[in-house]
């Protein structure tokens, strides 16, 4: 008799047990579809990106706000013409829940759409197209990494700030290129330079010399360049040969972020801006390097940091709803509210839901973008256009 009433006791705590799991512990896993380039000019970045956000996953036992993730992946190959195809595999076939990427701005277009139509959240940890989190604003749209417009603005300010007053700039032709030179024109302006003469190339094509021969004849202060991935190693290295050294060359990160090994002695001296550097200060940056250099035998860039900071986010929304991404609301304002310990430095998201952040000014060092100081402190995209 006392045996029965002991298994009955033990049976009713063990439903007693089971009834008071919490509901996350039951609920499938969320499915994160990264859309990024995995082939092509872009290709190191997309990876860069990934490794990051797995990084952060990875630090909190492969769980976010309690939920655990399943990842699937396309490669953009940093193709607008695909992007439509491509984003709606992940939305149609493979019904993701969030969707992480892109690169190319051209591309992040066609993400964007898909997710205002479809409801799907978008996290963008790259593309700064400023559409994104202008006219195209939505509650499920989130950036994790800049506007085209905040590093090319801190470079034009750095620039008027050291007296130059005729500029030239050379960029590929297309969302980011216009964007950044636009950021750039509006920074020096301000501090009463101007740019003379744009000078612009299909993107992906990095035949520079006819380009660079135009920039040697117009004799201007300085030039102002944006290229990134292999475009950035061959542009670095074909103004090296050409012997434009004397020169000031600026440029937003990407043209010496992921590149300097490559890039060599041509990139020594470049001046940069962006809302990252290898050498901050901060703890939170010594313990991302380290991690990432443990993980993946590599040295982390702003593309990695960008990936860790999409998780980050993602991750915010999360906790506030105790792992429920069906309470949209609480989620979207969980994430539109957070303060981010980035390894770049804190962040808050803005207007449209872009990042409000410091703006390095940088200079190559070895292999090394050094901090010289902060270009722009607390840099807010206008975000023309949004209506949120």
């Amino acid at each position: 008799m006392k045996r029965r009433f002991t298994l009955a006791l033990a049976a009713s705590a063990a439903l007693v047990a089971a009834i008071a799991v919490p509901a996350q512990a039951q609920q499938p896993k969320l499915k994160v579809g990264f859309m990024l380039p995995y082939t092509g000019t872009f290709a190191a970045l997309g990876v860069a990106i990934e490794n990051g956000f797995r990084l952060y996953v990875q630090e909190q036992g492969g769980k976010l706000g309690g939920r655990e993730l399943e990842f699937v992946k396309v490669d953009d190959e940093s193709e607008p013409a695909k992007a439509v195809d491509n984003v709606n595999k992940l939305i149609k076939r493979d019904n993701v829940d969030v969707i992480v990427g892109t690169v190319h701005s051209g591309v992040v277009m066609a993400m964007a759409r898909a997710a205002r139509d479809s409801g799907t959240m978008l996290i963008v940890p790259n593309a700064g197209a400023a559409a994104v989190t202008g006219p195209m604003c939505a509650p499920n749209i989130f950036r994790s990494s800049f506007s085209n417009w905040q590093p090319g603005y801190a470079a034009g300010v750095v620039a008027g700030e050291r007296g130059h007053k005729n500029v030239v700039t050379i960029t590929w032709k297309y969302a980011a290129g216009d964007e950044t030179v636009q950021g750039f024109k509006d920074g020096i302006a301000a501090k009463g330079g101007k740019v003379v003469k744009e000078l612009t190339l299909p993107f992906p094509n990095v035949e520079f010399q006819a380009l660079l021969t135009e920039i040697a004849a117009s004799k201007p202060d300085a030039v102002y360049a944006f290229f990134a991935g292999g475009g950035a190693v061959k542009f670095v290295k074909d103004w090296a040969a050409a012997g434009l050294g004397k020169i000031p060359l600026y440029g937003p990160g990407f043209l010496t972020d992921g590149t300097l090994e490559a890039q060599g002695e041509a990139a020594q001296g470049l001046f940069t801006t962006l809302h990252y550097a290898d050498d901050l200060s901060n703890a939170r940056d010594k313990s991302f390097r380290l991690g990432y250099a443990k993980a993946y035998k590599l040295q982390p860039d702003v593309y990695a940091v960008q990936g860790y900071d999409a998780a980050q986010l993602l991750a915010a929304g999360l906790t506030a709803t105790k792992g429920d991404f069906s309470k949209k609301e609480p989620l979207y304002t969980a994430m539109a509210k957070a303060k981010i310990d980035s390894p770049r430095g804190a962040f808050t998201l803005g207007k449209g839901n872009n990042p409000v952040q410091d703006i390095y000014l940088r200079k190559v060092d070895g292999k090394t973008n050094k901090v010289v100081g902060v270009a722009v402190k607390g840099l807010a995209d206008p975000s023309t256009g949004c209506k949120m």
